[in-house]
């Protein structure tokens, strides 16, 4: 497994194209997404194009952002940076509102990973990872929450894990992460009550994409879909957009979303 850690993507843009109709269920919407340039973020960038929502990426190459944004049937824009700098964050909300005239949808999804033993753990890589897993996460959502409470409305869904839901010992930084990423999403719910603006996170278990070691395309995806014990990156998109269009009256402020046969 990469220490920092993709799937086809075609076949679930098409279908997601296919059921939008040309307006879809996000359209007038506009969407801020980190780690938008791979894995689950690019999953949620086609997911949420094909129905209807303008886009803000936000990923640290630019290069790789404008390939995913060349594919997308709707109108996108790109912020290359790191969201461990909150001028990154700054900057997009920037875009989305100077380009769009709005912001309705935040989806703090960038992330890293480490597991192994925490004794042989460097420590400036474990300091990267909370930089960008926590703090990333809190700046993104800090930078756009005053324009969705001046709006009276809007989303906010955070990229968690079922490691935020249990403690795992086989990786206890990321988890340490993951759990703070809960904390931050159940007590910022509770400050937005009578807002207008909902929260909540999505906790994926075993994805196959780059994060767990498997690029666009890898062999071996199929074949674990079929074994029942890993989800593609397009499974979590679905379940955000489900998360997304409930009406206003219902917020998800948990989804916890596993492979069916990983023993977790």
């Amino acid at each position: 497994m990469s220490p920092l850690a993709h799937d086809d993507p075609a076949a679930a843009h098409a279908a997601h194209a296919a059921h939008a109709g040309g307006s879809g269920s996000l359209a007038g919407r506009v969407a801020l997404i980190t780690g938008g340039s791979s894995g689950i973020g690019r999953a949620y960038a086609q997911a949420l194009s094909a129905e209807g929502a303008k886009l803000v990426l936000v990923g640290r190459s630019e290069d790789r952002l404008r390939q995913v944004a060349d594919t997308l049937p709707g109108e996108t824009r790109v912020v290359a940076g790191d969201v461990a700098d909150y001028s990154v964050s700054v900057e997009a909300v920037r875009v989305a509102v100077d380009e769009f005239g709005r912001l309705d949808d935040v989806l703090a999804n960038a992330g890293l990973y480490i597991g192994g033993d925490f004794a042989d753990t460097d420590p400036g890589t474990m300091e990267q990872l909370v930089s960008v897993n926590v703090f990333g996460a809190m700046a993104t959502v800090r930078a756009a929450l005053p324009r969705l409470i001046e709006q009276g409305s809007g989303d906010v869904l955070v990229t968690s894990s079922v490691s935020g839901h249990q403690d795992i010992h086989w990786e206890p930084v990321y988890s340490a992460t993951k759990h703070a990423t809960q904390s931050f999403v159940h007590t910022l719910r509770r400050q937005l009550v009578g807002t207008g603006v909902r929260a909540g996170a999505i906790g994926p278990g075993v994805v196959l994409n780059e994060l767990w070691g498997f690029a666009e395309g890898a062999d071996g995806v199929d074949q674990k879909v079929g074994d029942r014990t890993g989800i593609r990156s397009e499974d979590v998109a679905e379940a955000v957009l489900f998360m997304l269009t409930r009406p206003r009256h219902v917020t998800i402020r948990d989804l916890v979303i596993l492979p069916t046969d990983q023993e977790i």
